[in-house]
């Protein structure tokens, strides 16, 4: 039986969620505190983005292409200049000065890091892509939006729009819960295997290890001992507060205990970890 491919379209009140878990967990996590602080005003000038997206979508996205191709740099660099303001007032001292650099170079170098990012995201450390990423993502979310796509269970990439998985949610069904793992370009979410490596398709379980500190019941990571690579996973049917995208950011700590593991993040999510 094929599963569907999802996302919920984003209102006001969701994006509103995202956003105050943000601070209450801003408040609440002394070590990614600053981090977390930063992400809200993202997830604000994000929120930004989509309610205008939502209001009046461009005519050129009414279409039956692909999600990439219907991704419009023109519409997108509207939006740069409020992005690049953001990072320079709130982001840290090393962002900050990248924002200050890019928006001095001009419109066309912008244009040009909007043009290369969709081709281009899963490049690390390459400059600019923050930004372009902070842009590009509440705009694919919509546009994910309007596709289902039916699965397997052992795709490794989104159906919808072919990235890699940022990380991995299990949610309640029946009596237990169902893997699903979320974009980490447009955030779909498709179900996939419990014993399932997303990066190379191991399935021995032995070579799955999960690993969960003891004062976060409901978060793990789960890696892979053949490939090397891991990615954390959340788990709503013990803590169904969680909003993983934003705890996934709050969680930065694990991601640091992985990496010192000997273990690679498969994508790693919009604060570059």
């Amino acid at each position: 039986m094929m599963a569907v491919a999802h996302r919920v379209i984003m209102d006001r009140t969701g994006w509103d969620k995202r956003i105050r878990r943000a601070g209450e967990l801003s408040d609440r996590e002394s070590s990614a505190h600053e981090v977390l602080r930063f992400y809200r005003h993202v997830l604000e000038a994000q929120q930004r983005i989509y309610q205008d997206i939502s209001a009046q979508p461009p005519a050129s996205w009414a279409s039956d292409s692909s999600l990439r191709q219907r991704l419009d740099p023109d519409f997108a660099m509207r939006w740069l200049p409020m992005v690049l303001d953001v990072v320079r007032q709130n982001g840290p001292a090393k962002l900050a000065s990248e924002a200050e650099r890019v928006k001095v170079a001009g419109s066309t170098h912008q244009r040009q890091l909007l043009d290369d990012y969709p081709n281009r995201e899963e490049t690390r450390d390459e400059a600019g892509h923050f930004f372009a990423r902070v842009v590009w993502q509440p705009i694919a979310e919509f546009l994910a939006a309007q596709y289902r796509i039916g699965t397997t269970g052992s795709e490794a990439r989104c159906p919808v729009c072919g990235a890699r998985p940022q990380l991995a949610v299990l949610r309640p069904e029946g009596d237990g819960g169902k893997r699903h793992l979320q974009c980490s370009f447009c955030l779909t979410e498709w179900e996939f295997r419990r014993v399932l490596c997303p990066a190379c398709a191991e399935v021995d379980y032995a070579k799955l290890p999960r690993y969960s500190p003891e004062e976060l019941k409901a978060v793990r990571v789960e890696a892979c001992d053949t490939c090397k690579c891991y990615l954390k996973s959340f788990d709503l049917t013990v803590d169904g507060l969680l909003i993983p995208e934003v705890d996934e950011v709050a969680t930065i700590a694990l991601d640091m205990w992985a990496i010192e593991q000997g273990y690679w993040k498969i994508r790693t999510n919009v604060t570059g970890f």
